[in-house]
Formats: structure tokens, sequence, C-alpha cells
């Protein structure tokens, strides 16, 4: 992309002054929202194929119909700024670059569901975030931008802002929900899901800060203008978080069908000192490491499924030849092994198994029968944890060791 739409105001305006957001075209999305009826709002995201930006990638219109069309109040509007993945920091870069984009990105999609509360759930780290999202909310309350009858209309919403404690399970929706809940931070049994049975028991928009941030440009352009941008499975503009071992190491906005060596050679300045690429994990800790011969293909879902990756949440973490790969895989296993809630039984015993075949293994004692037991463990974790974290915490140890070439024979 030539034009920055995510990024165009961040380093440009103070994010601490709404009137520097408004002067630059903040809110106008909202107005424009605001002279449509709900359903408009919906039908217009629903038709721009704007799809999930935290990892899941479900069609953001489809969740914001379902919660439109129940009848039960009060609704709620949650933004999961939560942003646990090791080596993603698009989020962070939002909030603190632009955090009025992501609230009016929260109003727009309380106004077209019928929701009157909203919460964003801000990762316990993000001190910054977290106090720049206050004044944000201040401010716009203030000028009537949110609060009750907003910008003279009928329509009203609040916004709470709820700071978490460092645990990477509460990324997780029904986790996020139970921590604002005052619970212990630990997933919920689905379904039912959150768009019938959320926060508090109630109908319930999450959305993640990326795709909330998506929406007023959207509004403000169109569906046409939106599918216009990127590949069709997944159109629109996409943050990458691209770190290791780069020349500049950053957030760079891109469509899903950028490949994997245009984010490392032409944005991110190609490999920190010549040194050439020995993997590539793409999606965090939860992703999927591919090598170096896999580098063209684009980072849409499609692209990706054929070298068995998924973009997840647009983290892209090179590893260059000097680095030894067990020290990362060990890094990722323990991650797993300590951020495990313990609540279901795959994952709490499985990533402690996986940590331990790990560490044997990084010592020298290779052995292909441990690859094996590595690739059950995966696979009962996949099918039987109860969430995301059990379900993808053996997917970078597996496709590491892949593409470190274990798993090719019985040697």
């Amino acid at each position: 992309m030539n034009t920055s739409v995510l990024l165009q105001r961040v380093g440009q305006v103070d994010p601490t002054r709404l009137e520097d957001y408004v002067a630059h075209g903040g809110f106008d999305a909202l107005r424009r929202a605001l002279l449509r009826r709900p359903e408009k709002v919906v039908e217009e995201v629903k038709a721009s194929g704007l799809v999930g930006r935290g990892g899941a990638a479900f069609p953001t219109g489809v969740k914001w119909e379902a919660v439109a069309r129940e009848s039960r109040t009060p609704k709620y509007v949650v933004c999961n700024a939560d942003e646990s993945e090791p080596g993603t920091f698009k989020d962070r870069v939002l909030m603190e670059g632009d955090p009025f984009a992501v609230l009016e990105g929260m109003a727009i999609a309380a106004y077209a569901t019928g929701a009157s509360e909203g919460y964003i759930y801000v990762r316990g780290e993000y001190a910054r975030a977290y106090t720049l999202l206050r004044s944000a909310v201040d401010q716009a309350t203030q000028a009537g931008f949110l609060g009750d009858a907003i910008l003279g209309s009928d329509f009203s919403f609040h916004v709470h802002i709820y700071r978490g404690a460092g645990a990477y399970v509460c990324g997780e929706e029904t986790a996020l929900f139970e921590s604002i809940e005052g619970k212990r931070g630990q997933p919920r049994q689905k379904p039912p899901f959150p768009t019938t049975h959320g926060l508090f028991g109630q109908p319930t928009v999450i959305n993640n800060v990326e795709t909330l941030a998506n929406v007023p440009p959207l509004i403000l352009n169109g569906a046409e203008w939106f599918r216009s941008l990127g590949p069709e499975e997944a159109p629109g503009p996409k943050l990458f978080s691209v770190s290791g071992a780069v020349n500049k190491p950053g957030v760079y906005e891109a469509t899903m069908d950028v490949t994997l060596r245009e984010l490392i050679e032409e944005y991110a300045g190609g490999v920190r000192d010549g040194g050439k690429v020995q993997a590539v994990l793409v999606g965090g800790a939860a992703g999927t490491f591919v090598g170096p011969k896999d580098l063209d293909v684009p980072m849409s879902f499609s692209g990706l499924r054929r070298v068995g990756a998924s973009p997840g949440s647009g983290a892209v973490m090179v590893v260059d030849e000097r680095v030894n790969m067990w020290d990362v895989l060990l890094r990722i296993a323990r991650f797993f092994a300590h951020e495990s809630c313990g609540k279901c039984y795959p994952c709490r015993l499985g990533t402690q198994r996986q940590l331990e075949i790990v560490t044997r293994m990084a010592s020298g004692a290779l052995r292909y029968k441990d690859f094996l037991r590595l690739q059950d463990l995966h696979a009962t974790m996949r099918d039987a944890s109860l969430c995301g974290l059990g379900q993808t915490a053996g997917n970078a140890i597996i496709s590491g060791l892949k593409v470190m070439g274990m798993g090719m024979s019985d040697d």
C-alpha cells in the first residue's frame, strides 16, 4: 500500500488532544453513521468483507448482525486490547498513537448493534496506552462523542476501561469476560457464544483494537472502497508487527496479499548485518514457523495455508542463521507451560510434557520417537483443549522442528 489508512494519524496528531483528532477527520465517520439506520451500518460492514484482526478472522459484520438481532438488553461492545501474543505490538501502536480512532470504532459498533455500554480491556503492561485511553474517554465524553445523547441524537454509549493483570489467557474472549466480571481469568465452555451470552451473560460484540480502527475509514469510504484494498478473501488494510533479526523492526501497514519477503526486505530493511533467514515465525508464539524457501507466499489465508500457516495476529518474527533454534523453541515451550491457566487437562498437562520433551531434545538427546510424542501431544491439545491457548501451543514447536529437518526420517 502506498497510502496509510490505519496509521495515517500515528505520529501526525497529538494522541492526548481530542481537538487534534477532530481536525484530522476524527468522528466524521460516527456523524455519518448516525445519519443512517443501524441495520444499514451493519450491512455496510458486512458487505465490506472486514474480518477480525486479532487472529480468529471471524467476519465482523456477521458478528455485529447476530448481536443486533438479539432483543435482550443491555448489550455490550468490548474492545480486546489485551495484546499479549509474543511478537505482536500493532495494537499498542494504535492505542498510543491514535486512541480516539478506537473509541470511534467502538461507538459505531454500539450504534449498529444497539449496545449502551462498552469496555476496553487493556493489557496490564500497557501503562501508557491505558493512561491515553482513559484521557481519551474523558475528553470524548465531555465533548459529546460518548456518553448520553451523542451528538444530539437519541443514542447513548458509555465506555469503561479495565486493566488486565498480565495473564496471556485473558486474551481469549470468554476469559476476558470473566476477568472484567471480577472472576478468575479462565475460558468458558462454548457454546453459548458471546453474541448471545457474553459479558455479564448479555449479547456482546467483542472486537480487536485493529478491527475497530478499521471501522471509521470503512464507514467514510464505503464497502466497495474497502474491498478494493487487498485480496478478496480478506480485504482492507492490515498491520504487521515485524521483529527479530531485521534492520528496521516495527509496525507496517500493507494488505494481506503482501509477501513475507516484501515485509522483511522492503518494509523492514532486510536481515540484520547481511545475515540469512533461518526461519520466520508467523502469527506469534501461537503461530507457525516457515522456512526460507517459503518467503514468497502472500500473507493471505489461502497463501499461508499452502505452507501450513496462518496470518494470526500479523506478527512476523525473523530468525537468522546465527540464532540457535533450540533456544527459541525452549522459550516458546516455557511460555505456554507458564501461561496455561490449568482449567482443562489437555493444556495443563500437555504444555508441561511438551516443555519436558523439548528440554530433553535441546540438551542433545535427539530421538525420533520424541518428535512423534510431540506430534501426538500437539494433536491431543489441538483437539481437546478448551480454548485457543492449548489448541495452538504446539504449532510453533512442531513447525520449528520441521524447519530444522526433524521428522523427515527415523534417524
